[in-house]
């Protein structure tokens, strides 16, 4: 890679100088460090490598891809590895594509700045059982002859040197978001056929459908996914555990469809569960506010993951219905496919069924709160009511002076005024008694009147 210009040349000349020197400082006091003796050792050690590297991490990371990666390529083999440990794990994939292929394979082969959640398996057969084996580099793949090679969050540079030795472009996991079932399901011109499907994820935080890339291969199932899954763990131990489990890439698939199904069950069956506690609960006469509120966050909840199920299911049969219709099936594998299906029925009977009891523990709750509403309504207008015929007599009596009530008839202002008082408190205490009296007759009726109707 060749600068622009005079300028980009000294400018790029100027970062490579500046990095090489804040390596060469980081080594030379690394080492007075390590020939002396003093008190907390490690400390400073830790200081020392925090100070230098973490200015030359602020330098490669603040630099474009292109300029870091020439960087790189113009560093010594050991300084190398020491500036690329310091660069950003979200610019990893961008700067490995520009390097060199000898400083991309060198960098592959030595570092350990690799996301705990990349991992390459292959799998292949050993006396009728699948035989996990790692993967790390390229050349770990010519003693393995696969059924199955499953990516997990694989960077963009192991996407391509796994694909270049088995022949084929493996996808981004991250742009698995095509719904239109053209994009999904579909045959290339070299016979790779090639599924996008939804895979359930169920945590402590969180529910999420994770999107899987299977490309079946020359009798080798290839999966790309960004997340360990369950159902993938699961699939792993029953085929090494049990003999003539699977015999190829096909049955793989097969299996894994099969065990989402049986996941997708598990877990609905804690939706079960947990609507039963919730059910309880809204069917107690007395739901205050927050208990309403409470309620109807589970039942939210409860209701994203029977949607994400039913969205898993669904997807799952688009596959197989693909597998089945295109023939790509042997007798037996059609058969377990067809029974595949009939279970994804099941499951769909019962979510549609769970749909109906969302709704209506939706509006039971929702009823709740409208009726906690209304009592404190109700309580504010019996409150008006009560201070209606208060509020008339002071009217008229603010209409003259006091001494309508105390002048005129001999009686000191103070005690007037205390008598109108508690004149006042009677007849609010006696319209209060009043509609008291009102609302118990109002509901002796309705319960006569429904005790007649069931009678009847």
């Amino acid at each position: 890679m060749e600068p622009h210009s005079d300028s980009d040349f000294d400018r790029l000349t100027e970062r490579l100088n500046e990095a090489q020197r804040l390596l060469s400082r980081h080594r030379l006091v690394e080492n007075l460090v390590n020939r002396q003796e003093m008190p907390k050792h490690e400390l400073v050690e830790t200081l020392v490598h925090r100070q230098h590297l973490g200015e030359l991490g602020q330098l490669l990371n603040g630099l474009d891809a292109v300029d870091a990666a020439r960087i790189l390529e113009a560093l010594s083999e050991e300084d190398r590895l020491l500036a690329w440990e310091q660069i950003k794990v979200d610019r990893l994939d961008g700067i490995l594509l520009l390097l060199a292929d000898e400083v991309r394979e060198e960098l592959l082969n030595a570092s350990t700045h690799q996301s705990e959640k990349i991992a390459l398996n292959a799998f292949e057969l050993h006396d009728g059982r699948l035989r996990q084996v790692k993967v790390s580099r390229r050349s770990d793949l010519a003693n393995v002859k696969p059924i199955w090679v499953d990516l997990v969050a694989p960077s963009a540079e192991m996407r391509y040197w796994v694909g270049a030795y088995f022949g084929l472009a493996l996808p981004d996991p991250d742009s698995l978001t095509d719904l239109e079932a053209s994009a999904r399901f579909y045959v290339e011109d070299n016979g790779e056929i090639h599924l996008h499907s939804d895979f359930l994820l169920d945590t402590d935080d969180g529910t999420q459908n994770v999107a899987v890339a299977f490309i079946l291969h020359k009798d080798i199932l290839f999966s790309v996914r960004k997340e360990e899954l369950p159902v993938f763990r699961l699939q792993r131990l029953r085929a090494r555990t049990q003999p003539g489990y699977v015999t190829e890439g096909k049955d793989v698939l097969l299996d894994l469809y099969a065990a989402d199904v049986e996941y997708s069950a598990d877990v609905l069956e804690e939706v079960y569960a947990e609507f039963e506690h919730v059910g309880k609960r809204v069917l107690n006469p007395q739901v205050s506010d927050d208990a309403a509120a409470q309620i109807l966050s589970e039942i939210a909840r409860t209701e994203d993951l029977n949607g994400r199920i039913r969205q898993n299911a669904l997807d799952t049969r688009r596959a197989l219905s693909f597998l089945m219709r295109g023939k790509f099936l042997s007798s037996q594998q059609f058969e377990e496919a067809r029974q595949i299906v009939r279970d994804i029925e099941s499951l769909n009977g019962h979510t549609t069924y769970l749909f109906g009891k969302i709704n209506f523990l939706m509006d039971a709750t929702v009823g709740f709160i409208n009726i906690n509403q209304n009592k404190r309504v109700s309580k504010l207008t019996t409150i008006s009511i009560i201070f209606v015929p208060i509020n008339i007599i002071a009217g008229i009596g603010g209409m003259s002076e006091y001494t309508m009530m105390s002048g005129d008839l001999g009686i000191r202002w103070p005690v007037a005024y205390g008598i109108f008082m508690v004149g006042s408190a009677l007849i609010g205490w006696a319209t209060y008694n009043a509609i008291k009296i009102f609302e118990a007759r109002q509901a002796k009726r309705m319960l006569e009147a429904t005790g007649h109707t069931k009678l009847g």
